[in-house]
């Protein structure tokens, strides 16, 4: 019996510590699903503020055209209107596309970047025509209930919203 408690016996030792890396596939899932959520999140965004400023817009050129109807000031008419327009499109299109942007190519930037079927030629050749030169002159016929109902149809008929633009 002696010769049995005489054995070098080794010392209890724990195995290596457990990596984190690599990660198990539980962890890789948890970490796919909330990028995924992330970005919805940022899309989702983006989109609101997008609708945000269609609406936005929409009641701004209901109160210009409430206005109009009790006043029926056609310069000041033309000079908001123009101005509503302007903001809308550096909502939408990029400063350096579209802030510098007068006369014909102003126009043309209407009906082809943003304008719909309902206002093509109408800017250019119709009553749109009046957001060139009646803001600076003195005074000047423009059909009044016309330009509303253009800048109405170019409001309702913005393209549909999309994740990447500007902003």
């Amino acid at each position: 019996m002696d010769e049995v408690l005489k054995i070098p016996l080794r010392d209890i030792h724990l195995p290596d510590p457990i990596s984190w890396w690599p990660l198990a596939p539980g962890w890789w899932a948890l970490l796919i699903l909330s990028l995924l959520t992330i970005a919805l999140i940022l899309i989702i965004r983006r989109v609101r503020a997008r609708r945000r400023v269609r609406v936005a817009a929409w009641f701004e050129f209901e109160k210009l055209s409430a206005a109009f109807n009790q006043t029926q000031d056609i310069q000041q008419l033309v000079k908001a209107l123009s101005v509503l327009l302007r903001r809308v499109c550096l909502s939408y299109a990029s400063r350096t596309e579209a802030a510098a942007l007068t006369g014909e190519r102003w126009l043309d930037f209407l009906e082809t970047h943003l304008g719909n079927e309902r206002v093509r030629g109408r800017f250019k050749a119709g009553p749109g025509r009046a957001l060139i030169s009646a803001p600076y002159r003195a005074s000047s016929e423009i059909d009044g209930p016309a330009l509303l109902s253009l800048c109405g149809d170019w409001i309702q008929g913005l393209p549909p919203l999309s994740v990447g633009a500007r902003r």
